[in-house]
């Protein structure tokens, strides 16, 4: 069934069993009953009764339909399959897909065509069962909501009951994905550290994850410390911090406390407008006007820049964090009570110091938050350090050089063909393990300093 054609009739049916349920509450309120709850709580009813579950049903049915009826082909095989992997059976299902779909050019056609129509037949099979079944659970959820609805019905709780379900089922929803990416990560992890030893990878000091395919290979070796990795990663987020929190700060101050209402109301949206660039766009400018004109200012000052330096990329990255700093700062320094400063003015203090001993302590836990969303920024930065940093794994602190980052070595680990048992691909997933449990660290300790401030204030 075509997507449009779904959505409208789900429309109609929803409009119509709302219509109804309306209907039955004017009708009681009509003869006089009084009624527990607003007629149009009773339509809603209805609704949760009859169409979410008929909704639901054809989701969960469309969801397991395709993997359910996959299975049954896979297992239908012709014997000569009976050795293949699961790879040359998933190509095998592929080709049978394109049978059904009217090509009959492939490799097995003779061979695969009747299980082609089986496919075909099945999936017929399924979409009768499937609106069978959700008309018929449409239909008792209607009976059994109907059957309800009475003048004593509780209809708006019932209603406010499932709403705070549902925002529950989304909570749990955004809950359960950040775990499974987790795990996701995790798992891939433990493969790798299977073949490489963990303290080698924390600690080593040595990254070339180039891997011998044969004995007698020159030109690789499997070195997987990843030192250097994240020192490059710190380094280019520390210079990238000095450029945002100050600037974004003193900005986030201004526009606060001494800018007009007019010059507040233009500035602050321009502002913003730095973190509605595209991250490319920042790479192409780190890459092709910042990064060669630091090099020819090295020169002229007899400094030695590489066209990659880790100041460039944390030049051009700390103007694009900017914004975050500066318009939640802007905000939380907004957020302050007005009596706080009228009792700062009162007692005699300027403007500077009611700023810097009343404002800022009073707003520092929703400053730390916007520091740390700049730092987490900062660390999973990808396109700028990809387009104008460099690939060397160099252990360095010279902002001069060149350095390479956790999240450049991802890249280029997972570009092109390779191979997912290898241990190369899989230094991607733990790099990326680490690279989550540094930001989780860093959010603990910005919790655990805001609320020891927020204790010693209040």
């Amino acid at each position: 069934m075509p997507l449009s054609t779904f959505f409208t009739l789900f429309v109609v049916v929803a409009a119509f069993v709302f219509y109804a349920g309306q209907r039955k509450a004017l009708l009681l309120k009509s003869n006089g009953a009084a009624l527990h709850s607003q007629p149009h709580y009773f339509g809603t009813w209805l609704i949760i009764t009859a169409v979410i579950p008929a909704l639901l049903l054809l989701a969960g049915w469309s969801i397991l339909d395709d993997a359910l009826v996959k299975s049954i082909i896979v297992s239908e095989l012709p014997t000569s399959y009976s050795t293949a992997n699961s790879t040359e059976k998933l190509l095998a299902f592929s080709e049978i897909n394109l049978i059904a779909d009217g090509h009959d050019q492939t490799i097995h056609y003779a061979e695969l065509k009747p299980l082609a129509e089986r496919f075909l037949s099945l999936h017929a099979t399924s979409e009768q069962f499937k609106l069978v079944a959700t008309v018929l659970l449409l239909l008792i959820g209607f009976v059994i909501g109907w059957q309800r609805l009475a003048p004593d019905f509780r209809a708006r709780n019932r209603y406010e009951a499932t709403v705070g379900y549902l925002l529950l089922g989304c909570a749990c929803i955004a809950i359960l994905t950040t775990v499974g990416i987790v795990f996701s990560v995790l798992f891939e992890a433990i493969r790798f550290f299977d073949s490489v030893s963990i303290f080698e990878f924390i600690f080593g000091t040595h990254w070339s994850p180039q891997m011998a395919i044969r004995e007698d290979q020159v030109g690789s070796s499997g070195a997987f410390g990843a030192v250097p990795l994240f020192v490059g990663t710190l380094l280019i987020s520390a210079i990238a911090m000095l450029v945002a929190v100050p600037v974004g700060l003193m900005s986030a101050i201004y526009l606060a406390e001494y800018a007009s209402p007019g010059f507040r109301s233009y500035a602050k949206p321009l502002l913003e407008i730095l973190a509605g660039i595209p991250t490319v766009v920042y790479g192409f400018f780190a890459a092709i006007t910042v990064a060669p004109m630091l090099r020819d200012f090295g020169e002229t000052v007899g400094l030695n820049v590489t066209s990659e330096s880790a100041l460039a990329v944390g030049l051009v990255m700390g103007v694009m964090i900017i914004p975050f700093v500066s318009s939640l700062s802007d905000d939380v320094i907004t957020a302050v009570p007005q009596s706080l400063r009228d009792a700062s003015f009162g007692l005699g203090a300027t403007h500077s110091e009611t700023i810097r001993k009343v404002i800022i302590p009073a707003a520092l836990p929703g400053i730390v938050g916007a520091v740390l969303l700049a730092v987490s920024r900062a660390i999973g930065e990808t396109m700028i350090v990809v387009m104008a940093a460099g690939l060397s794994a160099k252990l360095t602190a010279n902002p001069l050089e060149t350095v390479t980052t956790v999240t450049v070595q991802i890249v280029t680990l997972l570009v092109g063909d390779q191979e997912f048992d290898s241990p190369k691909t899989l230094a991607a997933f733990a790099l990326a393990l680490m690279l989550f449990f540094t930001t989780l660290s860093l959010n603990v300790l910005a919790l655990y300093i805001v609320r020891k401030y927020r204790e010693q204030y209040e």
